[in-house]
């Protein structure tokens, strides 16, 4: 292996370990909850909004985060995004007052993930030009998968040291490994030439041209992104975050699968799914093109969502079905990235990503406390289910008659698109 490929793994090692770090604050708060609610002497919905500030700090703040990233490098910016996630917690372990919580496992967590997750995905997508998919797939695995590695060692804490000790230990393991992890960050050294056939084929479907965030944002393909993004977060959290809500509400509150708990069994297979999709579609996506993949993907999860909804009854199924649905979710976090930087080019990768990033805050607010109010207003999930089902097959058709159109036109008219036949066949090796 070359040194430049053997820099490219390595530089997808060191982003898939910042990524596992920052995602505990997200996929393991709801072990925090209780412990809080009888410290703070708060209800849960006030404890909740820790979340909700969590994902939307993380998401709306995203174009400033990446800005900050192209400007500064990686290395720089994702050590005080490591940094900030862990000392949010480590802060969070002092908080004796729900603003004091906020502050620290909110605003600080929120902007550490940011950085973090928007930089290493623009950092993937540098990395590999002809593999965005398949490497922003990886990337965003660790997200997905990440807290799989500290769910039941935080439980344990939880349960013989207290919530204290539990924020204070992790908090300065993810402090320590992210900014260890973040030191061998390096952007890549742009060539004058593709090197390789791949590369050449990189180029002729990735332009070498880059769009600043405000070209971008007067393009109306962003835009339908932006809505085809916020539409498939809204179903993806929707389930995340009520999944415990319908459970109660279907009847199974108290069911056993093997003899584990349908819930926690239901999440654990959740966040395998919801991690291998990222890499699978990705790489997908490279094979056969991302509207094509975005077709396939939207599409089982919405057929997935009704069958889940047709076999509700049946706990052994439930538990399956919740994964399916998880695994035709989370590929969102490649395809779109990966789509972006294919249309809009590289110099502004991060940030560009970060606008677009914004989405899953909208889709945060809709799938959680929306679809909350909605299903209080009908007093059934039957109403939701049918929205996020429907949502699901509108993305999918957006994806094939709209957006693949779209951008088909949009790299056909660019100066910049370098076709096989213009460039001679003197490469070198990559």
């Amino acid at each position: 292996m070359n040194p430049v490929m053997r820099s490219r793994w390595i530089q997808l090692l060191l982003g898939l370990v910042c990524m596992i770090v920052i995602s505990s604050p997200q996929y393991v708060w709801t072990l925090f909850t209780q412990p809080l609610m009888g410290s703070l002497h708060a209800s849960l919905a006030q404890i909740q909004i820790t979340f909700s500030l969590l994902i939307v700090v993380q998401t709306f703040l995203s174009p400033c985060q990446g800005l900050l990233v192209d400007k500064f490098g990686p290395r720089a910016l994702l050590s005080v995004g490591g940094a900030l996630t862990g000392l949010g917690w480590v802060l969070a372990a002092r908080a004796s007052t729900l603003p004091a919580l906020y502050l620290t496992y909110g605003l600080l967590c929120g902007i550490g993930t940011g950085i973090v997750y928007v930089g290493v995905i623009g950092h993937m997508v540098l990395w590999f030009p002809a593999r965005r998919g398949f490497a922003t797939g990886i990337a965003a695995a660790g997200y997905g998968m990440g807290a799989i590695l500290t769910t039941f060692p935080i439980s344990g804490t939880l349960k013989y040291a207290g919530y204290e000790q539990a924020l204070a230990r992790y908090g300065l393991v993810f402090m320590l490994v992210g900014v260890l992890a973040a030191q061998g960050l390096r952007a890549p050294i742009q060539k004058s030439q593709p090197a390789s056939l791949d590369a050449l084929k990189a180029r002729v479907s990735h332009p070498s041209a880059s769009f600043t965030p405000r070209q971008m944002l007067q393009t109306p393909i962003f835009w339908l992104m932006f809505v085809m993004m916020t539409m498939m977060s809204t179903a993806g959290l929707m389930v995340t975050s009520q999944i415990a809500a319908f459970t109660r509400d279907f009847g199974m509150a108290n069911a056993l699968v093997f003899g584990l708990p349908l819930l926690p069994l239901a999440l654990s297979v959740d966040r395998i799914t919801n991690g291998l999709t990222r890499p699978f579609f990705g790489w997908l996506s490279d094979q056969i093109g991302r509207e094509h993949t975005m077709v396939i993907a939207f599409t089982l999860e919405g057929t997935a969502m009704i069958a889940w909804l047709f076999t509700r009854s049946n706990p052994a199924i439930f538990v399956v079905m919740s994964g399916v649905v998880l695994f035709g979710w989370g590929e969102i976090f490649s395809l779109f990235p990966s789509t972006l930087t294919d249309t809009y080019g590289t110099g502004h990768a991060m940030t560009n990503y970060g606008f677009l990033y914004i989405a899953q805050g909208v889709g945060s607010v809709l799938g959680g406390p929306v679809a909350a109010l909605m299903h209080d207003a009908f007093r059934s999930w039957m109403p939701v289910f049918t929205i996020i089902i429907a949502m699901n097959f509108a993305t999918a058709l957006l994806a094939g008659l709209a957006l693949k159109p779209m951008r088909q036109r949009w790299l056909m008219n660019r100066p910049d698109v370098v076709k096989i036949s213009e460039v001679g066949s003197g490469a070198g090796a990559d």
